[in-house]
């Protein structure tokens, strides 16, 4: 008697559900672990919990079919301007809210690029980093007083061992340094934040700023940046990427040998497909995507990420490469290799993509459109196993099959396990 209510029991503890979440049957690019096929997602404990071919559907509490679409990792922005502050330009009204642009567009983790410095990153931690469901890094100005007009060509505010030393008491958020917008005809601005780059031990990302003859953009990353350093704005009008002929300048591929990193940082003046086009024929290719999200580039030829992924889609990139690009590259840039990936164990930031055949257009800084048949949406977005963003309901239930009763989320059991995003902002409203 006592044997068989053992045996019970432990009959009855391997039919309870051992996962919150399972994304069932979708096309799988974990580009880190060599994964490009379909394959069921398991979420447990806001981590994943199992990637394998077939899951069963017992053992989750709620099981999603994903079978015509694309489950990749949560996307990493790495360029983006959020400290939506009390100060002006990227200190204030060209920066935006994170969460208001993130989980709709897949992007789980973003990077503000620079737009505070050692003086203010305390007032842009408190504003943002403090108060966002997206999961918020930093690369800090090497200007004390961040990204804001006049107080970028300051180099009496340029002090590397101040601004290391904020990098290295804040290194849960802050991921590197950075120069934007200068004017200059020296090197004051790249050579002091690589100078606190290395006190910090952290990569430096150039915004090159003006482009002008005594500082070459050749010199800049054949010698002033180091293995690591990221360039940003790649296809940037000003940067002389094609020869006459329309040819890639053979100085670019020494670049990336010696191991710049060339980011995309698409903005809202720093892509023309007249120079992403030819350079991507001849493999000059980016490193990693990113947006440069602020006020004037979403609402111009930018639009979001998925807008620039789905960009370098119908420029020849596959699937696979603009998702490595998006996820487990900028991962690596950034030195935060516990993201980007589908790993076991790994935190459960997931994107859920539709892969749209169609007619589309896309537009550049200039206003040129691209003609293309396909483009991408974000379905469902999950960060740390909870959902944030669920475009057509498919974690839900219909209303008619539900009780009568049924409470404002809907479905009581599932939402016990694993909450959607969409609350409030601590603080903000």
């Amino acid at each position: 008697m006592k044997l068989a209510f053992v045996m019970l029991a432990a009959t009855a503890a391997l039919a309870q559900p051992v996962h919150d979440l399972l994304l069932k049957g979708g096309h799988v690019i974990d580009p880190k672990n060599g994964i490009n096929s379909r394959r069921d997602v398991a979420i447990a404990g806001g981590k994943i919990a199992a990637v394998a071919e077939n899951i069963p559907a017992s053992q989750a509490r709620k099981v999603v079919d994903v079978s015509s679409l694309y489950v990749v990792p949560g996307l990493l922005d790495i360029h983006v301007h959020v400290f939506a502050g009390e100060g002006s330009e990227y200190t204030g009204e060209n920066s935006v809210f994170p969460d208001d642009h993130s989980f709709r567009n897949g992007v789980t983790t973003v990077v503000d690029a620079g737009s505070s410095g050692w003086r203010n990153f305390a007032d842009f931690k408190r504003r943002t980093i403090d108060r966002s469901h997206t999961r918020v890094l930093a690369f800090l100005n090497i200007v004390g007083r961040g990204m804001g007009g006049a107080v970028e060509q300051d180099t009496a505010d340029m002090d590397p061992k101040r601004t290391a030393e904020t990098a290295l008491a804040n290194k849960q958020y802050i991921v590197g340094i950075k120069t934007a917008h200068y004017a200059g005809p020296d090197w004051t601005a790249v050579d002091r934040a690589v100078e606190a780059g290395k006190i910090a031990g952290m990569p430096v990302m150039v915004d090159f700023g003006q482009f002008r003859p005594e500082r070459p953009f050749e010199q800049l990353v054949l010698e002033h940046l180091r293995p690591g350093d990221i360039y940003t704005h790649a296809y940037l009008g000003a940067v002389p990427l094609l020869d006459e002929a329309g040819k890639v300048r053979p100085y670019l591929f020494e670049a990336r040998k010696r191991g710049v990193i060339f980011d995309v940082g698409h903005g809202a003046g720093s892509f023309l497909f007249r120079q992403a086009v030819p350079a991507i024929r001849q493999g000059f290719l980016p490193d990693s995507i990113s947006t440069d999200l602020h006020i004037r580039s979403m609402n111009a030829g930018m639009k979001g990420m998925l807008n620039v992924m789905a960009k370098f889609l119908n420029m020849g990139l596959s699937m696979e490469e603009v998702i490595r690009l998006s996820t487990w590259n900028p991962a690596r840039w950034i030195k935060r290799e516990e993201l980007g990936h589908l790993t076991v164990g790994a935190v459960a930031d997931v994107a859920v993509l539709r892969l749209m055949e169609g007619q589309f257009g896309f537009v550049d800084v200039n206003g040129a459109r691209l003609r293309g048949s396909k483009n991408l949406a974000a379905e469902l977005t999950i960060k740390d196993g909870r959902v944030h963003w669920d475009l057509n309901g498919i974690t839900r239930e219909d209303w008619d099959k539900l009780p009568k009763n049924y409470g404002p989320q809907g479905d009581a059991s599932w939402d016990a396990t694993i909450s959607h995003g969409g609350g409030a902002r601590r603080g903000r409203r």
